[in-house]
């Protein structure tokens, strides 16, 4: 993959050993009673069930009456079944059981299909909504499509790690090579961070973590009367579904893993992060030359290296005099983030950027702005995407290790690299105990055949992953979208790609060896994606890391 050679340009980046967890222990591999309280829980609750109602607006605003809410109740702690419980909300919405192509006909039930879009962090609450998209009514029709939100987000056993009315403050900066007055500022936030976690979520924030996640899973698979899982993950959360395949083999019927994290152990978190920093770079050039293609509609030049001039030029014209008083480099960045998530966002982008740089600062204000209004639910996002990689595995705890690395990587990668630093420094600081990643890997027969669905240039979770889970589970097929970087592949515009998706989900057929599909069309420079106009906006549920 083009990362590597991102790796070379740098030469060795040299990765010391990561440092022990901090003192007060870090617990290995699933233990004896982890597995014994998981079996106490999941016989709880499949005793129990869920209870089923209207949704309450706190999990759903304005949801539709066929969408259905209730909770399941797992323990904070699988060692000890019997000690604290929290709730994690669930939605529903039943098989339809009707042929979309023919009213006359009835499709047998085949189950509950239950989705998580990743994160760390994410809720697929809305989820179930998706079966009025056509690419997903046959599915519709022979699953309950299942959404939940995970420990930690909306109202299930909530975290926080600070007052989120200080999360968006704004304009910010984003030096793409910081000083060392900034790298001092962002260590003492990131401290600053750490404890906050700490300090509003007490105790129980250790208990937050993929092999907790992949646990919870398997609860709800009991409460949903399901024998076998049928699951579908898209980014983090193909990686506690491998977990939970590795961990649970014998209750899966169906998985998807859509854009699949690499699950090697000495990948989680810390090189993955920085994996992920050097593909964002591969994106970022696919996107400039794509805005380069089109300099008769945008203006921006017409060579990507003319793009990323123009791009300077804004950076440093928002630096001087924010636009809006709201929209500086940081959010300059974070809008443009999302372009190396999804290209279907392209458009609205380079539209946004050429009106600034031609005089109109509107269109990139009602674009970058910070909305007060999701204050709560992005700082909640936040803390646990925090809490969940910091806890999954060690990290370097000695400032000099992370500015070696990525200060060696931004050379070659700036655009994405120190935010990417930003974000995770925390868990240098972190103040709970660490898990050890699980060593994923499963034999021959042991685990039903899994599909691994990933697009070759994306950037959020580097190919690679897909081939290394792909190893790592015997028996698994890998589809790629080829010369495609759109993050999340599943159910989307690709008709090649939702055939083999199809055919797995509805009658368990995979390909006899891994398949190719082109991608996608490239987006129309005159046609913006509207926000929620693609069965991915749906599915998502937040642009999340990975």
């Amino acid at each position: 993959m083009k990362a590597a050679a991102l790796y070379s340009a740098a030469g060795s980046l040299l990765l010391t050993s990561l440092a022990a967890a901090p003192a007060g222990g870090a617990p290995g591999s699933p233990g004896t009673a982890e597995l014994r309280g998981t079996a106490v829980a999941v016989a709880r609750a499949r005793a129990a069930g869920i209870d089923f109602g209207p949704c309450p607006a706190a999990d759903v605003p304005q949801a539709p009456a066929e969408l259905r809410c209730g909770t399941v109740t797992v323990p904070l702690d699988y060692a000890h079944p019997d000690g604290r419980k929290i709730e994690l909300t669930v939605s529903r919405i039943p098989a339809t059981q009707k042929d979309p192509h023919n009213s006359k006909r009835k499709i047998p039930r085949q189950g509950a299909l239950v989705y998580n879009p990743g994160g760390p962090g994410a809720s697929s609450m809305y989820f179930p909504l998706i079966g009025t998209v056509p690419q997903w009514r046959r599915t519709a029709a022979a699953y309950d499509l299942v959404g939940y939100a995970p420990r930690g987000v909306g109202r299930s056993a909530p975290l926080s790690c600070e007052d989120p009315g200080h999360l968006f403050k704004a304009p910010t900066p984003s030096p793409a090579h910081p000083s060392q007055a900034y790298k001092r500022q962002r260590i003492a936030r990131a401290k600053a961070y750490a404890r906050g976690c700490a300090r509003r979520s007490g105790s129980r924030l250790r208990f937050y973590h993929s092999l907790a996640n992949a646990r919870d899973l398997d609860v709800l698979r009991a409460a949903l009367g399901e024998d076998r899982l049928t699951f579908m993950g898209a980014s983090y959360g193909t990686y506690f579904g491998t977990l939970y395949a590795a961990m649970f083999p014998t209750h899966v019927r169906r998985m998807v893993l859509d854009s699949a994290v690499d699950p090697d152990p000495e990948k989680i978190w810390y090189r993955s992060n920085l994996d992920q920093s050097a593909a964002f770079e591969e994106r970022w050039a696919d996107f400039r030359d794509w805005i380069a293609r089109h300099d008769d509609v945008y203006r921006l030049g017409d060579t990507p290296g003319k793009v990323q001039r123009a791009y300077d030029t804004a950076r440093e014209r928002l630096a001087g005099k924010p636009a809006g008083g709201k929209v500086g480099p940081g959010q300059l960045q974070n809008a443009f983030l999302t372009a190396g998530y999804y290209d279907d966002f392209w458009p609205s982008r380079a539209e946004a950027l050429a009106a600034f740089l031609h005089g109109d600062p509107e269109p990139l204000v009602r674009l970058a702005a910070p909305s007060p209004d999701t204050a709560v639910e992005a700082e909640n996002g936040s803390a646990v995407y925090t809490a969940v990689e910091c806890n999954d595995a060690p990290w370097p705890t000695q400032w000099k290790v992370w500015d070696r690395d990525n200060t060696r990587l931004a050379r070659v990668a700036p655009f994405e690299t120190w935010d990417n630093a930003w974000l995770n420094l925390p868990c240098a600081y972190w103040p709970a105990p660490r898990q050890r990643p699980l060593d994923v890997r499963t034999a021959p027969g042991e685990l039903p055949p899994v599909l691994i669905l990933a697009a070759e240039r994306d950037a959020a979770t580097p190919y690679q992953g897909a081939l290394e889970t792909n190893r790592r589970l015997a028996g698994s097929v890998l589809v790629t979208e080829r010369d495609a970087g759109t993050h999340g592949v599943g159910g989307g515009p690709n008709p090649c790609v939702n055939a083999y998706l199809d055919a797995y989900l509805l009658e368990g057929r995979l390909p006899a060896r891994h398949a190719s599909c082109a991608p996608r069309p490239e987006p129309k420079p005159d046609t913006p994606a509207a926000p929620g106009s693609s069965s991915r906006d749906a599915l998502k549920g937040r642009a999340a890391r990975p």
